[in-house]
């Protein structure tokens, strides 16, 4: 989940391209424009092997030939998400939008687009909600959600699509019911998700989404004013009171979306990639099969592989910066490609290899920094549940279609794939 899930390092808000460009119209620079697709979901695109040997390389978005820097070294990045030379504000002129949207983007509804004190102050107001202690209090309702899912599957005539009937589902059940949102709401927030995250919505749809998608958390923050609930945001509400501190609807607001996005889509995509990279990769599958334990330090190698966030970690140089042997100026944008960082061979040997007892925590899939995912313990948990249950009680589960054949979210905030059929009970 943040990914993942989360604030997974990952602006779960989009990212889309603004006007201004270094590349004239069919020059070089424009004529190979990120971002770029990925030829398997668990390689980095063919254009990542010449910027990862510079470390740090200029690249030309897509839509706007705007030039900015891509980042792709592991220690580079590490360094440059703690420099706080580096802004996460989307209100920059040149911040590394890559598509298309709406003027509301570029308003900050989430601490993921603060800086400084700003960032510290929302976002430890939210974090009271994601304790260690409280998200292990979920394994229970969590463990149950999966297994309802899993006889819904196990109801339906093979082949399903996993993707639509399991892997969105479980995440935004458990989203909505921390949240105290009603069951007829989870189509909704699905469908909008889908719109603000997909990466094939227009500016309309995307512009639509947002206005729907706010309405409806104003309409039930207010709600929970008037009928506080047993629910994540009726407690958070309940612990600003008896603490003592001041909040805002602001700051519940934040707070609600940000769950909504970080904690459904990239968990669900995170959910499908893992589970059909352990399809491809029998003989890590038999392991994890053998061993339950395994399950933990598969989780981190799944999330590692997919890096589903890979172009979502977009930054402002506030001022000039030298760093992996470039200058970057004060006011270009800065994309930190972590596909790329998880591969590097001295952080992660045999980096191309799915090797799930592995286990590192070191890869950046959940982002570095003061920006950390917030709710990365609530992902890990949710997935630890699911491929422990989904392999157990479905042994013969496999792909229904070959893998490449599957259709992916190419050039979506969130990397994943629009399906996954499969069959085997």
């Amino acid at each position: 989940m943040t990914t993942s899930a989360t604030e997974p390092g990952v602006d779960t808000e989009a990212s889309f391209a603004e006007p201004g460009s270094d590349a004239e119209p069919g020059s070089d620079a424009a004529a190979n424009t990120f971002p770029y697709k990925r030829k398997c979901p668990f390689t980095p695109p063919e254009e990542y092997a010449e910027m990862i040997e510079k470390d740090v390389s200029q690249v030309t978005l897509d839509g706007s030939g705007l030039r900015i820097w891509g980042i792709t070294g592991y220690q580079t990045m590490r360094q440059l998400l703690t420099d706080p030379r580096v802004s996460a504000s989307r209100k920059h002129a040149n911040f590394p939008f890559y598509f298309i949207a709406p003027p509301e983007y570029r308003t900050e509804t989430s601490f993921i687009g603060y800086d400084g004190t700003e960032h510290t102050t929302t976002r430890r107001k939210a974090a009271l909600t994601f304790t260690s202690r409280q998200v292990r209090r979920l394994r229970p309702r969590i463990e149950e959600i999966v297994d309802e899912h899993i006889d819904k599957m196990l109801s339906m005539p093979a082949p399903i699509d996993m993707h639509r009937v399991f892997s969105l589902a479980v995440p935004m059940t458990v989203i909505c019911e921390l949240l105290g949102i009603p069951q007829d709401k989870h189509d909704f927030f699905i469908k909008h998700g889908t719109a603000l995250l997909g990466g094939h919505t227009s500016i309309e749809e995307r512009q639509a989404a947002i206005v729907e998608v706010n309405a409806y958390v104003d309409e039930l923050i207010q709600l929970k004013k008037r009928e506080p609930g047993d629910d994540l945001l009726s407690r958070a509400m309940a612990d600003y009171e008896e603490s003592g501190e001041a909040y805002t609807d602001r700051d519940l607001f934040n707070m609600v979306r940000l769950l909504m996005n970080g904690g459904h889509e990239t968990t669900a995509s995170q959910i499908s990639l893992g589970t059909a990279c352990l399809l491809e990769n029998p003989e890590q599958l038999e392991l994890l099969r053998n061993d339950p334990a395994l399950v933990k330090p598969a989780v981190e190698e799944l999330i590692r592989i997919a890096t589903i966030g890979d172009t979502a970690v977009p930054r402002v140089a506030l001022e000039d910066i030298e760093i992996g042997g470039q200058l970057i100026r004060k006011g270009d944008g800065i994309l930190c490609l972590g596909l790329a960082a998880n591969r590097d061979p001295e952080v992660f040997p045999e980096p191309d290899k799915v090797i799930i007892s592995r286990g590192s925590r070191k890869h950046l899939g959940f982002g570095h920094g003061v920006h950390h995912c917030i709710g990365a313990d609530l992902a890990r948990l949710e997935l630890e549940i699911v491929w422990s249950k989904l392999f157990e009680r479905i042994p013969g589960l496999k792909l229904a279609k070959p893998f490449l054949d599957i259709p992916r979210k190419e050039g979506a905030v969130i990397y994943g794939l629009w399906e996954l059929q499969v069959e085997g009970w």
